[in-house]
């Protein structure tokens, strides 16, 4: 199934963003509901609140007073905490068993409000963020809730910060305007983006690429995708993963580049890389049928030393290149190297653009991406391996045991909603 993880701040309109997508087709959890059922009289989860509180938050009829816990727990952040610690791990608990429940290839939404504060973006294949201008959300909140503008910034400042959740975001829905913008804009997500995905996934099937080997100007938002699928994929074989990169052009920051992030996931060896063929695939990267292998590069002519397995992009949104090879390879070390030569050598960088930008003109007309990667080897290993490897004497260049830090963080990702 695909899994969406559905956030937005106070007054951001999530529920009408999650009332569309369920009429849709989605299976929606909503967090909160969720929260209300485990604390019900007679629960586990109540017990547990009544004997961190006492029993002076309960009501004459032995539920929740909801208002008082509130009281208590507002403006506390110990005192949060430890609610937290008791609710948080009881609705993931109780979402996981209805998702388990959720039919094959379904999009399960779960709609969680503190799902930046948590941290639970690497549990889903997208994150959706509704986003509002905070001007709009206290206007919001003084004309429909009756609160007063100091309550309802109060309310916004005890929730993650606007500029986090953006930054947690795969896709943004944004909700500045009028509902029925907000849904049209659910509605073109589903169409383009969530709908096409689910499917993909289910067969385990690639999402098509169209278009070519275009150029497109370097984008500050590059690394902070590549960190976001990193994560996921960090936790979708964490036993076999040793090291995840983000490497290739779109790492290189400042340089033009097609708008497909490669990564590198280092394994022990290719039986590992076919051990969780199936777990990525489910992640959503499922495999490039007949790619075993990279092209030999001088310093290592026996193309046995050049195994990989390469995997893509299930999700229409995110065009992704993701080469597992073993640790200590020379594909590896390449990958690795290439990256940060060409981050620390300006005149590498535009050399290598130069090229791109050639082989780029050459199959604008045939839109070959395969001709443009297999054009550009010839610079590879008659011009860039030996000028490499003169730069890793100098500088005593070795490959990182983790995965590298980005350079750059990204600002806001795209408002629109297939971001």
């Amino acid at each position: 199934m695909l899994k969406i993880g559905l956030t937005g701040g106070i007054a951001s309109g999530k529920s009408v963003a999650a009332s569309r997508l369920r009429e849709l087709g989605a299976v929606v959890i909503d967090a909160d509901a969720l929260a209300r059922e485990v604390v019900e009289p007679g629960t586990p989860g109540l017990a547990r609140v009544v004997a961190a509180f006492s029993k002076s938050i309960l009501a004459p009829d032995g539920g929740l007073d909801r208002p008082k816990l509130g009281a208590l727990v507002f403006g506390n952040p110990e005192r949060l905490a430890v609610l937290n610690g008791i609710i948080h791990p009881l609705v993931r608990e109780r979402a996981a068993a209805l998702a388990a429940a959720a039919p094959k290839g379904a999009v399960v939404v779960q709609d969680i409000p503190l799902l930046v504060e948590t941290g639970q973006g690497a549990n889903f294949h997208l994150v959706v963020v509704v986003d509002a201008p905070d001007d709009v959300r206290v206007q919001r909140m003084v004309q429909h809730r009756h609160m007063t503008a100091a309550d309802a910034r109060a309310r916004m400042a005890a929730q993650a910060a606007r500029a986090d959740r953006l930054a947690a975001a795969d896709a943004v829905l944004d909700n500045s305007g009028a509902k029925e913008e907000l849904r049209d804009a659910v509605d073109r997500l589903w169409k383009f983006r969530l709908a096409p995905f689910a499917l993909n996934l289910s067969r385990h099937r690639l999402a098509p690429r169209t278009g070519g080997p275009v150029l497109t100007p370097a984008d500050p938002e590059w690394p902070a995708q590549a960190a976001r699928l990193i994560a996921r994929l960090q936790l979708a074989a964490a036993g076999d993963v040793l090291t995840l990169d983000h490497v290739g052009s779109t790492a290189v920051p400042g340089l033009p580049a097609k708008d497909i992030l490669d990564l590198q996931l280092g394994v022990e060896d290719m039986a590992a890389a076919e051990r969780i063929a199936p777990l990525l695939a489910d992640a959503g990267f499922p495999a490039w049928p007949g790619i075993v292998s990279d092209n030999p590069k001088p310093s290592h002519p026996d193309p046995s030393d050049w195994p990989k397995r390469l995997h893509g992009n299930a999700d229409p949104g995110r065009a992704v290149n993701l080469h597992v090879r073993a640790v200590g390879s020379p594909g590896w070390r390449f990958a690795l190297c290439f990256r940060d030569w060409l981050r620390d050598d300006a005149s590498a960088r535009a050399d290598y653009l130069a090229e791109k930008r050639r082989v780029a003109k050459l199959h604008g007309v045939d839109k070959s991406t395969a001709r443009y990667a297999a054009d550009k080897e010839g610079w590879f290993t008659g011009h860039a391996a030996p000028r490499m490897e003169a730069w890793v004497q100098r500088t005593g260049w070795q490959p990182p045991s983790s995965p590298a830090p980005e350079p750059v963080t990204g600002p806001e990702p795209d408002r629109t909603a297939q971001s």
